[in-house]
């Protein structure tokens, strides 16, 4: 029988962490796992951002705490804190983490998931004092929710990371958007094989695809916008005297093209010229290709390119600067990688807290003030499925 009531705050937390196992001695065990991880995801949400604060967070909020936590000992010492998540095996959490996220993440045909690295600052490869920590993720756009993560020592090594990861999840209907590091036949093959369509973005390190590509759009530019017909598509954004311009264009017949038949259903390519002008005058003009597994579809690629960048600005800005996930120099063991699934944890909370209208900055100090607002974002994601 659970030791947590059903309508504790952190009854899903514990439904879906309860099988993580403990990596500590059972006769040295003076604190329960998972009060542990409900004290530092709770500390975590209200803005403590060190294993002190998390600590320090615990014995003031002890005696709430205490309305749905065991605390058969108290509220355990920073060294305990930092000592156990070193030791936390990160696959197991990650499991854990992406159960909760398929219980209450319905995927809907057509959501757009991007896939993207972030590096940690702040935390090293154990022993080498050079090499950072990479966490490649991936986030639904569409329903704006971490939904899997996996660490990388050192970025090249993403090409590897993203199809593990992309094998875990329930990905099935979507679109899956990368960047050019995620530009390759294997990860392409995975995402199809997983049900699943891609917009992948083209590079020159791709050789003769790459020069193919770019000489079919450069003779078909020339000859003016209107010959791609309705599959062209251009959006102006203006501000602050610059005027931005998009042109969105795409073409199929991608078995002409010299290397087509290794990507797994390839079936149309994409370009994308962005010209800024600032003052009236041309100050910048950009253009960049894609490889789809879509059918010609102008208008769902321009919004798949366009929200792509949404995990850069509604994940990783959020990290950056929300949770000043730079400043943690938690190198030991696992803690770096198992800190930034509690960050993501927190991120999902708090994006989909919609009671109050306010930033995720706000939303942390609110939470520290007020138990009973905490008590709503942790229960945010226990509603129906999305």
């Amino acid at each position: 029988m659970s030791r947590y009531e059903s309508s504790s705050p952190t009854a899903l937390i514990e439904e879906h962490f309860s099988s993580l196992r403990d990596p500590r001695a059972e006769h040295s065990i003076d604190h329960l796992l998972l009060d542990i991880i409900v004290i530092t995801l709770c500390a975590t949400i209200c803005g403590a951002n060190d294993w002190e604060a998390i600590a320090e967070y615990g014995r003031t909020k002890q005696e709430w705490l205490k309305t749905f936590l065991a605390l058969p000992n108290g509220i355990p010492s920073h060294d305990t804190f930092a000592r156990l998540f070193a030791r936390l095996n990160p696959e197991e959490l990650q499991c854990c983490f992406m159960s909760w996220m398929q219980a209450v993440h319905q995927v809907t045909n057509g959501e757009l998931l991007n896939v993207d690295g972030k590096t940690l600052r702040g935390a090293r490869v154990a022993g080498n004092n050079r090499s950072f920590i990479h966490m490649v993720s991936v986030w639904s756009a569409t329903n704006r929710l971490v939904l899997g993560q996996r660490k990388v020592d050192e970025k090249s090594n993403e090409i590897r990371a993203i199809p593990e990861l992309l094998k875990l999840l329930e990905i099935r209907g979507c679109l899956v958007s990368i960047d050019a590091m995620g530009c390759q036949t294997e990860i392409a093959k995975t995402i199809i094989e997983q049900g699943a369509d891609y917009v992948l973005a083209l590079k020159a390190n791709q050789g003769n695809l790459y020069e193919d590509v770019t000489q079919l759009f450069d003779h078909a530019r020339r000859q003016g916008w209107n010959q791609f017909g309705n599959q062209f598509h251009s959006t102006i954004d203006k501000g602050h005297g610059r005027l931005e311009i998009r042109r969105y264009a795409v073409m199929g017949n991608t078995e002409y093209l010299l290397g087509a038949n290794k990507w797994s259903q390839l079936k149309s390519i994409g370009m994308v010229e962005s010209e800024r002008r600032l003052n009236g005058q041309i100050s910048n003009v950009e253009k960049r290709y894609y490889l789809l597994s879509l059918e010609c579809d102008v208008k769902r690629f321009a919004n798949a390119v366009r929200n792509h960048w949404s995990i850069e600005n509604q994940l990783h800005w959020v990290l950056d600067v929300s949770f000043q996930e730079d400043r943690w120099r938690s190198c030991q063991g696992y803690s770096a990688e198992n800190l930034a699934l509690i960050h993501h944890i927190g991120v999902n909370l708090l994006s989909h807290e919609k009671t109050t209208k306010i930033g995720i900055e706000n939303k942390r100090l609110k939470a520290g003030w007020d138990n009973r607002y905490l008590e709503t974002v942790l229960n945010c994601l226990s509603l129906a499925p999305s």
